[in-house]
């Protein structure tokens, strides 16, 4: 018996899944947030955010201390930076007028939740367009249990989160015949950052080898591939070095010939060497291929035999096998959703008919697949399988309260341990006034980072609106944290005795004194006297952490 829903059953199910798909990733990034877990992006977006309702767009110290200006030239942290530079991204601007509402880094995180779950309804919307709500429903269910749209969306806020919004939107605008509203989508999702009109380029490529829409096709990806030359070899490099500088030779520098190259200049070479090109579209192998059926694995593997599916999702996917690092072929990072939509958007086809033999055939002659209880169980089990995996990666330390941080060495913190501290740590990020210019931990910066001046640590100077440098007002680390995951990570351990020195250094000279210190967490102000207990307590768990006097070394 086939699994058989009718219309108001299927949208009942879809927007059952969706408030659950809701509640349960929201719980668990806000937890993650007022818990101490979220780290430097979602810093750096709340600073753009704040800074955005100041009138100072896209300004960011934070991301200014990522700069090739600062990361290779030795530069200070400049308040004035902007960080359209790295990323241009206008379509934050959407959102501004709600942060201005609510202007707190947690809003952020409700938003990115919220982008992702209207996502999702605005899929089973564009898929009941081809097939039937018991399919439709499924489709729906395997994008909430994604890994790569759980993962991204239990991270810190990110821009990417716009895109299946966007690109489903667009999609179901062009099967609707609103043109108006495919457009407007076009442009706002170029609007989202420089690399996302790839996905674009791989919908307009669609329309034409489907010679579904050819003309409206040609120009999409006409104008994608015009848009991301255009903006970053002449408006980007307006505002910073960093495209040809910096993120042109971290994820594709195997083309490079010198120290910095432009978007045109690696496609050239891309071209000009087809051996290295091959090469690194196929290596690693054994990643690669896990990285596909990680895409392929909640849709039961539709997608691979889905013409639609190659056409759109081909283009992002060369994006990132084409790049190096450790971040391309990591199926739970934000850079993994830009490859969701193709993907969908081909399974839906592939329901309704869709082969490789009548791809370029009238859509309306298409004969809808039947759900046979086989595959419906199959497929079931894919998803179970896609929400398992997502779990045990423990994506983001969003479910370190579960899933243990590292099993040799032990490394494990539960929720009560997680709460425990939390309000002594607030009890001291209090004391920093909302204006002070501060240095701070990883962990710590999105809580402090609604301000004008705020780096991370180790550094302490930066410069200030009047052009000149000057060091923070306040230091903030939490050493507990590094303390607790430096047994089994390196950077940890790195982290700990480098912050432990420098705040023997700049506590013996006198140029900042120890005013609070509780549960490993410890506050300096500048030119302040220590306060004794907390000096004497700062000391005794010195002592604890068995790590080498820098005055003594």
């Amino acid at each position: 018996m086939l699994f058989k829903l009718n219309k108001n059953q299927g949208l009942k199910i879809a927007i059952i899944a969706a408030i659950a798909f809701f509640l349960c990733t929201l719980s668990l990034t806000l937890n993650r947030h007022f818990s101490f877990y979220s780290s430097y992006d979602q810093g750096i977006f709340n600073q753009v955010f704040w800074n955005g309702i100041h009138g100072r767009f896209f300004e960011s110290t934070l991301s200014s201390q990522l700069s090739t200006n600062v990361v290779h030239s030795g530069e200070v942290p400049d308040v004035n930076y902007h960080r359209l530079g790295q990323h241009f991204t206008p379509a934050l601007l959407l959102w501004l007028p709600i942060y201005y509402l609510f202007p707190h880094p947690a809003t952020l995180t409700v938003l990115q939740v919220t982008l992702v779950t209207a996502a999702g309804l605005v899929l089973y919307n564009l898929a009941r367009i081809y097939v039937q709500p018991a399919i439709a429903v499924l489709i729906t269910i395997s994008f909430y249990c994604a890994n790569t749209i759980l993962g991204p969306t239990l991270a810190n806020f990110h821009d990417i989160s716009q895109i299946p919004l966007f690109i489903f939107s667009l999609l179901l605008a062009m099967e609707k015949r609103w043109w108006w509203l495919f457009w407007l989508l076009a442009i706002l999702t170029l609007a989202v950052r420089e690399d996302s009109g790839i996905t674009l380029f791989g919908v307009g490529v669609y329309l034409v080898l489907s010679k579904r829409h050819p003309r409206t096709g040609l120009i999409l990806a006409s104008l994608s591939f015009l848009y991301i030359i255009a903006l970053t070899n002449l408006i980007m490099p307006l505002f910073s070095d960093d495209i040809s500088k910096r993120f042109m030779l971290e994820r594709f520098g195997q083309y490079a010939e010198g120290e910095e190259a432009s978007t045109l200049e690696i496609i050239k070479n891309m071209l000009l060497n087809p051996g290295r090109l091959i090469m690194e579209l196929f290596t690693p192998f054994f990643p690669t291929i896990k990285y596909l059926l990680g895409q392929w694995l909640p849709l039961a593997f539709i997608p691979a035999v889905s013409p639609a599916a190659w056409s759109i999702a081909t283009f992002p996917l060369l994006k990132l096998f084409l790049g190096q690092g450790q971040t391309v072929l990591a199926i739970s990072l934000r850079y993994a959703m830009s490859v969701t939509p193709g993907l969908f958007y081909g399974a839906i086809l592939w329901w309704g008919g869709e082969r490789f033999g009548n791809f370029q055939q009238p859509i309306q002659t298409y004969q809808p697949r039947k759900l046979l209880p086989q595959f419906r169980r199959f497929w079931i089990i894919c998803i179970v399988l896609s929400l398992f995996f997502t779990i045990t990666s423990n994506p983001s330390r969003t479910l370190s309260f579960l899933i243990p941080d590292s099993i040799q060495p032990w490394v494990y913190v539960s929720l009560p341990e997680q709460w425990h501290r939390v309000p002594q740590i607030r009890s001291i990020l209090k004391q920093i006034p909302p204006d002070a210019s501060v240095s701070a931990t990883t962990y710590l910066i999105p809580h402090l980072s609604g301000r004008r001046a705020i780096i991370r640590l180790t550094g302490l100077e930066f410069r200030n609106d009047a052009g000149n440098v000057e060091t923070v007002d306040y230091i903030i680390a939490d050493l507990w944290q590094l303390q607790r995951y430096q047994i089994a990570f390196d950077e940890d351990r790195v982290a700990l005795q480098t912050i432990t020195e420098l705040i023997e250094r700049v506590t013996n000279n006198q140029e900042y004194g120890i005013i609070d210190f509780n549960q490993g967490v410890i506050l300096l102000q500048k030119g302040a006297n220590s306060n004794p207990d907390k000096s004497a307590a700062w000391q005794n768990y010195r002592e604890r952490l068995s790590l080498p006097s820098s005055s003594r070394s």
